[in-house]
């Protein structure tokens, strides 16, 4: 049975953002629909992306909307077999915080 976006709350995810975290360690966050599918979908979707100082080797993490690559992707359709785990991103959260200060620029 699939589940729906308005029932992801029946799954204990009751966040509007959830961090989706794939079999090669790759982490997304977006709002996730169709879970239960085959390839779900991420929409409105962010990933974190480290910068080391050369000099000081101090790592500087910026959340980055995707979209803004150079083929502009709207959405993710994800392979569920690839899926490692899914969390609810709650809204005071930092990463749930940067996410609301991305959605205002």
């Amino acid at each position: 049975m699939a589940v729906s976006r308005n029932s992801l709350a029946a799954t204990g995810i009751k966040m509007p953002y959830q961090a989706v975290v794939l079999n090669n360690g790759q982490v997304y966050f977006g709002k996730l629909d169709k879970l239960g599918r085959p390839y779900p979908i991420l929409t409105d979707v962010y990933y974190v992306q480290s910068q080391v100082n050369q000099d000081t080797k101090q790592v500087t993490n910026t959340l980055v909307k995707r979209g803004k690559e150079l083929h502009g992707p709207e959405i993710m359709v994800l392979n569920a077999s690839q899926i490692l785990f899914i969390e609810s991103v709650s809204t005071d959260s930092p990463r749930g915080e940067l996410i609301d200060e991305a959605k205002k620029k």
